[in-house]
């Protein structure tokens, strides 16, 4: 009969069939300020939050030497955190809301809360008593209300908005392109002072030309791009990629801000409302 039947362990993998997962990892970031934030990297996961990147390195450095104007009292996303050190460095310049997002998977979700709580202490208090840096798993170009719960509400009412957003190596993801515009549509607050800083390093080279798409992308979606910086580092992150060497130790940096258009169509509404 069917019920007597025993399978045993006919059906179970043998020991070793598949590689263990590498335990995860203590990386440092060290501030111009001289002050480390410790995070924990995700063993080898395959979103990458197993990797403490450049771009990621090359980003806080940036904002912390424009904390005052960019980050102080001003409210912040991180799209594709990863580890998140933008994010932690953010909240200890005193960004007034922080929200650091990546994939939904609990792996990386949880590795974030993980690193947020390690930083806590170094994070200053608000005067309301309300935290600064918040935690979530967000899929880039799906419905953004969860993240504006963060936010404080506005004055009339309207859904508030963020006024950084901070996007490290993610515009390697050719596909995602209009997925990240659509984002940066939905969560930057229409102001001439909203900024979203786009920093990367082509790992691969030759696919430059393809992630440099993403810039007259975001022109022809209401925006303007400045190229800011362009950092060369001492190493490459992966000794053994094929490419361009140079290009590999580069990190380049963009601002991109609402055009004007934009801005003046958004008064005109406001004005009319």
């Amino acid at each position: 009969m069917a019920d007597d039947f025993d399978a045993g362990d006919l059906f179970k993998d043998p020991e070793g069939y598949y590689p263990e997962d590498e335990p995860p990892k203590i990386a440092e970031h060290t501030m111009l300020s001289g002050q480390t934030v410790r995070v924990r990297l995700v063993g080898s996961h395959p979103l990458y939050g197993n990797l403490l990147w450049n771009a990621g390195r090359t980003s806080s450095h940036y904002i912390e030497q424009h904390a005052e104007e960019l980050i102080r009292n001003k409210d912040v996303l991180e799209i594709g955190a990863a580890a998140g050190v933008p994010s932690i460095v953010s909240a200890i310049l005193g960004a007034r809301t922080v929200v650091m997002t990546d994939y939904s998977d609990p792996d990386l979700v949880s590795n974030m809360q993980h690193n947020a709580e390690l930083s806590a202490g170094a994070i200053p208090a608000r005067e309301d008593g309300k935290p600064r840096l918040h935690v979530d798993g967000y899929k880039w170009g799906d419905d953004v209300t969860k993240l504006q719960a963060y936010l404080p509400p506005t004055a009339d009412g309207s859904p508030p908005l963020f006024d950084v957003l901070i996007m490290a190596d993610v515009v390697y993801s050719h596909r995602e392109h209009p997925n990240l515009i659509k984002t940066m549509q939905q969560t930057m607050k229409k102001d001439p002072n909203s900024v979203a800083l786009v920093v990367f390093t082509p790992y691969q080279p030759w696919l430059l030309p393809k992630t440099e798409q993403f810039f007259p992308l975001a022109e022809a979606s209401g925006f303007t791009v400045t190229k800011i910086f362009e950092k060369v580092m001492d190493a490459v992150l992966f000794e053994e990629d094929p490419g361009d060497e140079k290009l590999r130790r580069t990190v380049f940096g963009y601002e991109i801000r609402w055009c004007q258009h934009e801005l003046e169509n958004f008064k005109d509404l406001s004005t009319d409302a």
